[in-house]
């Protein structure tokens, strides 16, 4: 009994459904709140430059080593 109002139905359903899928827009790139996406767009810097990883492992090794120096600097001081 309800299966041929179903048959009916089934045609403007689909289409429904297939024209609400394109109805969104695309984003567009001159609009200052949408920015490229995809791999490295979320970075500061570029990594891919010559000499990245050199300046990559400086950057953490004088983050890591400065407080101890500074440490050991404190600990030199002549007491006053």
């Amino acid at each position: 009994m309800l299966a041929q109002p179903a048959v009916r139905a089934a045609p403007r359903i689909t289409s429904m459904i297939s024209r609400r899928a394109f109805h969104a827009t695309r984003a567009r790139l001159s609009s200052p709140y949408h920015y490229p996406e995809g791999p490295y767009s979320n970075l500061p810097f570029n990594t891919k430059t010559r000499f990245f990883g050199v300046r990559y492992w400086l950057y953490m090794f004088t983050g890591f080593f400065a407080p101890f120096g500074i440490c050991i600097w404190q600990s030199q001081k002549p007491k006053a």
